[in-house]
């Protein structure tokens, strides 16, 4: 495969970035609601580099952590992938899956639909021996989609990239083997 791997779902299509979604992307990442689980909203210039890494990584790797929109109308709904923590974690290395949807798209089942389609590509094509996911244990809504993608909760630890002290520094991790996934992919 030459190109970025990129990969629809019934509802969605995962891609490489655009310039075009910079601004919902910033409008996401400025969001004190959506980004309640994080240290800060983001601010333009911080959630353009974030989209700028993505896209590069997907450019060197072919897969990452992409661009996720409603296949029937284009729109823009967030990101949703893999990715290479640059933190040095309690649980590295490793490969995280994450998403990141904008409000207007929570509870419609997007989150777990895409965060599916990339297990596969993480297992099937990258041949990933693991994945796992993280967040803080008060982000219900994120445990829920790991829980539903039958990933198995581990150690919690305290994330190096949140300052000591602050509520959001403790961490949940979550994981799936490629063997667990083969025997629960359905």
């Amino acid at each position: 495969m030459n190109g970025p791997i990129e990969f629809e779902t019934p509802r969605l299509l995962l891609r490489q970035w655009r310039a075009a979604d910079r601004e919902p992307f910033a409008a996401l990442n400025a969001d004190p609601i959506a980004m309640a689980h994080f240290p800060a909203p983001m601010t333009r210039e911080e959630s353009d580099a974030m989209a700028d890494r993505f896209e590069r990584l997907i450019a060197e790797r072919k897969w990452g952590a992409w661009a996720c929109e409603i296949s029937a109308t284009g729109e823009f709904v967030g990101c949703v992938g893999l990715h290479i923590p640059r933190d040095d974690l309690p649980i590295s290395p490793c490969v995280e899956i994450l998403w990141r949807l904008a409000r207007a798209n929570w509870r419609q089942g997007f989150a777990t639909e895409a965060a599916r389609g990339a297990l596969r590509i993480g297992f099937e094509f990258v041949r990933l021996p693991e994945i796992v996911a993280f967040t803080v244990p008060s982000n219900t809504r994120s445990r829920a989609v790991m829980e539903r993608l039958g990933m198995q909760m581990g150690v919690t630890f305290e994330h190096p990239g949140v300052p000591h002290g602050h509520a959001l520094r403790i961490h949940c991790n979550y994981r799936l083997s490629r063997d667990r996934w083969l025997l629960t992919k359905t």
